[in-house]
């Protein structure tokens, strides 16, 4: 958690609760973190981020494995976060591979994580849903931390994908890259979104979409068809086949390239 980057300063999400008083008291694990891992002293400054749009940088007064303090020295609104909102669905994958796209997604600016039971995720795997979700979600907290966001990414529940499917129909653009897709391409269907929220809407308004991506054996056709009945649009991604794990941070990189957020 909160590794410095570059010269800045570490940074840690913490219960709004905890900014309410000045000074600032932190305690547990996250006290033992900043005396005993990152050995910061009295005098240094860290950022405290309350997860709801804002940054606090804090002198700290106090440093204990038990506790610290210090006094809130500035307040700002937060960085970090893409004007693009994308949320993953994302289907559960064997062994870590899912924790790496929760890392990785978070990194790149992912807002929304629905771990997505799909027709062809092993059943023996689909437990962990529930078992790991206290893990997944201290991997989304570090990423988070360490890639300088303002937000923490949403971890959602399990969702079958018929279901997920109704839910992402009924809002915002959403798109599902399937290998047997060959004509309708990716930047196509972002190209002519953006020209139609360019038009409808102030250009500083958010712009989200939803991303599906199967596991190892992809998405069935007869799911892909149910897709579309939902008004999910099937997308190729190129001519090169990705792993499940890989095809979900390609395509939200491509995305958020094309709609101007890596600029």
């Amino acid at each position: 958690m909160g590794h410095l980057r570059g010269g800045t300063m570490h940074r840690f999400f913490v219960p709004a609760d905890c900014l309410k008083a000045n000074p600032v008291t932190l305690g547990g694990p996250l006290a033992h973190q900043i005396a005993h891992v990152l050995r910061l002293r009295p005098g240094e400054r860290i950022t405290l981020l309350d997860n709801t749009g804002w940054a606090y940088e804090v002198e700290l007064s106090k440093v204990t494995a038990q506790q610290a303090a210090g006094e809130v020295r500035r307040k700002s609104l937060a960085t970090g976060e893409p004007r693009t909102k994308i949320t993953l669905y994302q289907a559960l994958l064997k062994g870590d591979h899912f924790e790496l796209v929760l890392q990785k997604g978070t990194e790149l600016g992912i807002v929304d994580f629905v771990p997505l039971i799909s027709e062809r995720c092993v059943v023996a795997h689909l437990d962990q849903a529930s078992a790991k979700a206290a893990r997944w979600q201290r991997i989304i907290l570090e990423a988070a931390e360490q890639s300088g966001r303002g937000r923490l990414p949403v971890l959602r529940p399990a969702t079958l994908f018929a279901q997920a499917c109704e839910q992402a129909g009924r809002r915002s653009l959403s798109l599902i890259p399937w290998e047997g897709e060959k004509s309708t391409s990716l930047r196509a269907v972002l190209g002519q979104s953006k020209s139609e929220a360019a038009t409808a809407t102030p250009k500083s308004r958010p712009f989200g979409l939803n991303l599906f991506i199967g596991p190892e054996g992809g998405f069935s056709t007869g799911e892909i068809v149910q897709a579309r009945g939902y008004g999910l649009i099937p997308v190729t991604l190129g001519a090169r086949l990705l792993r499940a794990e890989t095809a979900g941070l390609v395509a939200a990189t491509a995305i958020l390239y094309e709609l101007g957020d890596l600029e």
